[in-house]
Formats: structure tokens, C-alpha cells, sequence
């Protein structure tokens, strides 16, 4: 069988709840962010974004947070085909905290978890057959049961001569040395837990530890005398994690310093969170390995990689993508706290988004005040035909890929509810209609504080009215609030889709929209989305997509606006966008359910005539779309 995967990592999966309030004690945090965790998990996640092929073999429970994991790691690239459900147990969890720069309290939430039950049935050999490399953490060598299915896995893992590796990942709780509340600790002295791990250490081509993992490992306090105990049980190459210090790679015998070993260069940086650094760590340190580099550019990988880890928030989700890490070793640092180095944090945002949205046929009903003045609407009535302007665009994807809507929170918001976890792309309206200087609808809150009520897979969309030649003091206002509220849409982890329309202003020509996108990347405005309008030339199309990818090599792209045009003038304008490769598709709305929208408010029509007529109307848009998009990509 084809080694088609990279890695297979196999061990700890969970729910890592981390607490939002830094500088708290865990009993005082209010608020927590759900990220994927365990060892294991954040390695496979951690390679995947590097550009290994990565898979996990572990447990989680038949519930939410299992699928949560599932589901996070696929979105990851991962491969989830290892990957157990336990109809018995619960998904493991884990509660923490940054306290200060030497405090980061957890609690582990694992008695009787479906990852400990993982067993030697679930280790299937010809899974295993397909990875170039197996590692193991030190946590699933703790029980008979876990001990058995590793060992199985490392077994198959050489036989098939694959590489094979070990994070120490030494937790004294997780050995039943401590107490639920000491999660934190990091060393407990046990030769029961040296004389275990040390039953094992000659299955492995690479063993990763810090100074107190391998003294566990080792026997030993002195650092140099556990390495060399460990050295007498195997010839792996050894690489020992010293903090601010780095660390160093010994493929030999143990000299008489740890500063004579193999070492890569150091990132000064600010100690942020120190939870997670290790799987980062690991996470560089295996594609250096793997991809066959010396181990000065595997250790420069894996300290980058840490050091990533250590100025964020969160273990998985501070990880690097493989862009990200090529920018940061070439630029270096500049700014101690990476987390607020802005360059840097546009790159990782836009580098490690989910999702493939490369075709975009979006229905656009998030339309209020167009609504509210058909004769015969009312709150009640709009919001009852936005579930039906839902159920054409569902008739119309039929489960495929590529398909979206926009629609509003105000009068859409049963539609909302409906289309959520769909599979359709979902954005919503956040400006109050037709508002110049630019006003937000009144659930946003003055402090942009709604959004955080949203669900993570919703797209912010803000229309702005706006035009090169406003006056200086109508451009403040107006950039005022859209640079808050994309600081609020990335605070709260929510992509940003920008639509400005300056022919409803002033008077336009082919450089109008170019220059105002110029202006909005010039006041730190880095859409993840654009809506512009149907420009008439190539020239226009041209330049506006320079000014995007000039500004923003990562962009998601631009869809087209439809501006309640007549079918046939919204054919001719897809036949010009379709041929410029950054517009990924449309946005159009009055186009599709204007008229069933008058004829329904009316009583003119039924539900079911109204969701048929809309269906083909949309469907005949998506397929002059991609007619257009095949013939400019043939």
C-alpha cells in the first residue's frame, strides 16, 4: 500500500475550554474559548498546516464535543479516518487559563474519557501501512489498555518501515501522582512512570522532552545524566526543549554540555501562554524531520513554531500555516508580543481560514427596507418569506458545495436559525439600510458587542456608500465604524465581506472603486471578502483586482453585486467578472425574488409558487455563472 499519509499521531483528543479574562484566577474567568486539544490532536492539526499529510487515531464521545473535534480536524485537512466513536464514553475536556507568565491553571476533565479507551481493535494495520511516520505521546503509555494499542501501532509502524517518534508529554496528574486540582504540574518524580516509559523508549527513531520530561524519562534531576540514561535504552536521536534557551539535537552519544548538541536559532519573543508551545514545537519539528532537512532547519521550524504557540491564545489555533512560517523566518521578529504584530496576525488569519468557498453562487435576500415597502409587508410576513427565499436557494444547492446566502438578523432571523450547520455560506447584513454616514443596525450595540452572539461560520457584511470624493469629515465617520467593526469581527473570529458602491454617490469611472479600495487597506482594513459592483470594462475589473492582490496576497476574493439589474444585462456583466480569476462568483438578490416577493406580500401567489419561481430564477443565474466561469477558465 501507497504511504499516502505524512504522520499518524495517536493519543489524547479533547475540548480544550480556555478561559478569556488573562490575568485571572480560573475561578474568576467568565467567559471560555472552545479550541481542539490534547497532544496529539494539536500535533496532527499542527502539521497539517504546515502541508503534511497528517491523520489522528484516537476516541471521542458519540455527543457534540466529539463531533467538534471531527469536524475541526477535517476542516483542518486532517485525516479523521482513525478516528473512533465511543457510544459508551464522554469526549475529554480540559478547563485553563493564562493566570500570568508563569501561571496557566488547568483542570483535566478525563475520568473514564473515550480517548483512554482506545484499544488494540482500534488500531487497524493497514492504516497504519499508509504513514511514513507514527508518534506516540507519553500520556496513552499510562494505561494497559492505551499501552497496548500504541505499542501495536509502533509495532506495525516498523515493521512496515515507517519512522517512528515520541513527545514525552509528561503529565504527573494524568499518571494518577497528583490530584485533580494540581493539573498545572509539570514534574513528579516516579520510577514506576521512568521504568515504564523506559520499557518503551527503544521503539522510537525520535524522543522530544523538555529538561523535566526527560528527567522522568531518564531517572534523573541532572539533565545530562537522564539524557545518557535514556541514550542506554536507545539510539534515537534525542531533542531536549530548553525554554528561552531553545533547543538541542543529539543524534549520538550525550556530550558533557547541553549547548555542544545540534541547535537552531532562538526567537525573542514575549511569554504569553506557554500551553500548547510543546505540540507546536513538535508540529515544525516533524516537518523539518520528515521532509529529510539537517536539524538546525528542523529545530529553526519547530522553535518558530513554539514560539508562535507561546504568544497566543490557545494551543492548536496559534499554530502557523506553512506561508506564515516561510514569512516570519524570512522577516523575523518585530514585535515582541507576536500576537500583536499586525502583519503577522493578517497573515496567520487569512492563511489558516476554513472552508473552500473558490465558487461562490450566493442568493441575496438580507434586503430590509426594499421589503418593508412592498405594499401588503409586514415584519411578520417578510420574515416568513425569507424562510421561503431559504428553501430555494437549499432546492437549488441540493447539498452541493458553492452556494450561499445573505440574509439579515432583524426580519431573516428564522431563516438564520434554519440555515445554520447547512452547509451554505452565510453572511449578514450589519449596516442599517441605506445609511449614509454609514449607521449599524441597533443589535450590533454601540460597542459592536452583538456580534458575539454569532456563530463562528457567519460572514460580517457591511455596505458602505462611499466615494473618493467625500469630504474629509463624511470619510472619518464612515471609516470610523467600519474599522471598529472589523476589529470586532476579528476579535470575535468572524470573517469581514466589505461591499462599497460609489456609483450610488457620485459619478464613477474605471479608477472609482480601485482608488476606494486603496483607501480602505491604507486605514489597516483587510477584507476577507469584497462585493463590488458589475464594472462595464475589463480595465475596471483589472484594476480593482490589482489594488486587492497588491494589498492582500491571501484574499477570499470579490463577488458581484447585482443592483436589481434586468436578467439579461446580469448575464452580460457575469460574461465580463468571470473572466478575472479573483472574482469567485455572485451576490444577487431583487433579480431572483423580486417579483415573487410583490406577487406574495399580495396574496397572488402561494409558498409553494413562490419557492418555484425563485428556484429557477436562481438556477438559471448559478448556470449562466459557471457557463461564464467554464468559458473564461477553458
Amino acid at each position: 500500500m501507497a504511504q499516502d499519509l505524512d504522520v499518524i499521531t495517536i493519543g489524547r483528543a479533547g475540548v480544550d475550554l480556555y478561559g478569556g479574562q488573562v490575568g485571572s484566577r480560573l475561578e474568576d474567568m467568565a467567559s471560555f474559548d472552545k479550541y481542539i486539544g490534547g497532544s496529539p490532536t494539536n500535533i496532527a492539526a499542527g502539521t497539517a498546516r504546515l502541508g503534511l499529510k497528517s491523520a489522528l487515531i484516537t476516541r471521542v464521545g458519540d455527543e457534540h464535543m466529539g463531533r467538534f473535534i471531527v469536524e475541526q480536524l477535517a476542516s483542518e485537512g486532517v485525516n479523521t479516518g482513525g478516528i473512533v466513536t465511543d457510544p459508551e464514553r464522554l469526549t475529554a475536556l480540559v478547563i485553563l487559563g493564562i493566570r500570568d507568565q508563569e501561571q496557566f491553571p488547568l483542570i483535566f476533565y478525563r475520568e473514564n474519557c473515550a480517548d483512554m479507551a482506545l484499544c488494540e481493535d482500534d488500531i487497524d494495520p493497514a492504516f497504519i501501512a499508509r504513514a511514513r511516520a507514527v508518534v506516540a505521546t507519553g500520556t496513552h503509555l499510562s494505561h494497559p489498555r492505551t499501552e497496548a494499542a500504541v505499542l501495536k501501532a509502533l509495532e506495525l509502524a516498523r515493521k512496515n518501515g515507517a519512522q517512528t517518534a515520541l513527545d514525552i508529554d509528561y503529565r504527573p496528574n494524568l499518571w494518577g501522582l497528583s490530584g485533580h486540582g494540581d493539573g498545572e504540574n509539570r514534574f513528579i518524580a516516579s520510577e514506576a512512570v521512568t521504568a515504564k516509559l523506559q520499557s518503551t523508549l527503544h521503539l522510537f527513531d525520535l524522543i522530544v522532552g523538555t529538561e523535566e520530561e526527560f528527567h522522568i524519562a531518564g531517572g534523573s534531576t541532572d539533565t545530562l545524566e537522564a539524557l545518557r540514561a535514556v541514550r542506554a535504552v536507545s539510539k534515537a536521536t534525542l531533542v531536549c526543549k530548553r525554554g528561552a534557551k531553545g533547543a538541542v539535537a543529539f543524534t549520538g552519544e550525550i556530550p558533557a554540555s547541553l549547548d555542544d548538541g545540534q541547535s537552531g536559532p532562538g526567537f525573542p519573543i514575549e511569554v504569553f501562554n506557554v500551553l500548547g508551545a510543546g505540540d507546536g514545537f513538535m508540529s515544525g519539528l516533524l516537518k523539518g524531520w520528515l521532509d529529510g532537512d539537517e536539524w538546525p532547519q528542523a529545530l529553526a521550524y519547530a522553535n518558530a513554531c513554539g514560539a508562535f504557540a507561546v504568544s497566543r491564545h490557545g494551543c492548536a489555533p496559534a499554530y502557523p500555516s506553512w506561508a506564515e512560517l516561510q514569512f516570519f523566518l524570512k522577516r523575523g521578529v518585530k514585535q515582541a508580543a507576536l500576537r500583536h504584530d499586525q502583519e503577522l496576525e493578517q497573515i496567520h488569519w487569512a492563511t489558516n481560514r476554513k472552508g473552500d468557498w473558490s465558487n461562490m453562487r450566493v442568493f441575496a435576500f438580507d434586503h430590509r427596507s426594499q421589503m418593508e415597502e412592498m405594499p401588503g409587508a409586514t415584519a411578520e410576513k417578510i420574515g416568513a418569506f425569507k424562510v421561503l427565499c431559504l428553501q430555494a436557494a437549499q432546492q437549488v444547492a441540493n447539498g452541493q458545495s458553492g452556494y450561499g446566502l445573505l440574509c439579515d438578523g432583524r426580519l431573516g432571523q428564522e431563516a438564520l436559525f434554519q440555515a445554520e450547520g447547512a452547509g451554505l455560506w452565510i453572511g449578514r447584513p450589519v449596516e442599517w439600510p441605506g445609511s449614509r454616514p454609514l449607521t449599524l443596525e441597533p443589535a450590533i450595540g454601540p460597542d459592536f458587542g452583538g456580534l458575539n452572539e454569532w456563530p463562528l461560520d457567519h460572514v460580517v457584511k457591511c455596505l458602505c456608500f462611499c466615494h473618493p470624493d467625500d469630504d474629509a469629515e463624511t470619510w472619518a465617520k464612515q471609516t470610523d465604524v467600519v474599522k471598529r467593526l472589523f476589529a470586532a469581527a476579528r476579535r470575535n473570529r468572524l470573517e469581514f465581506l466589505l461591499e462599497v458602491i460609489p456609483s450610488k454617490v457620485a459619478a464613477t469611472n474605471d479608477d472609482t472603486t480601485p482608488s476606494l479600495i486603496q483607501r480602505f487597506y491604507d486605514e489597516g482594513v483587510y477584507p476577507d471578502w469584497w462585493k463590488l459592483e458589475p464594472f462595464k470594462s475589463k480595465a475596471a475589473w483589472d484594476k480593482a483586482a490589482d489594488a486587492i492582490t497588491r494589498n492582500d496576497a491571501h484574499t477570499r476574493g470579490i463577488v458581484v453585486l447585482g443592483l436589481d439589474a434586468p436578467a439579461d444585462e446580469l448575464f452580460a456583466s457575469f460574461q465580463l467578472a468571470a473572466s478575472q480569476p479573483l472574482v469567485k462568483g455572485f451576490a444577487v438578490g431583487r433579480t431572483i425574488f423580486g417579483d415573487a416577493a410583490r406577487a406574495w406580500m399580495n396574496g397572488a401567489i402561494t409558498d409553494a409558487e413562490a419557492v418555484s419561481t425563485m428556484a429557477n430564477n436562481y438556477a438559471a443565474l448559478c448556470q449562466v455563472w459557471d457557463q461564464a466561469r467554464s468559458a473564461a477558465t477553458a
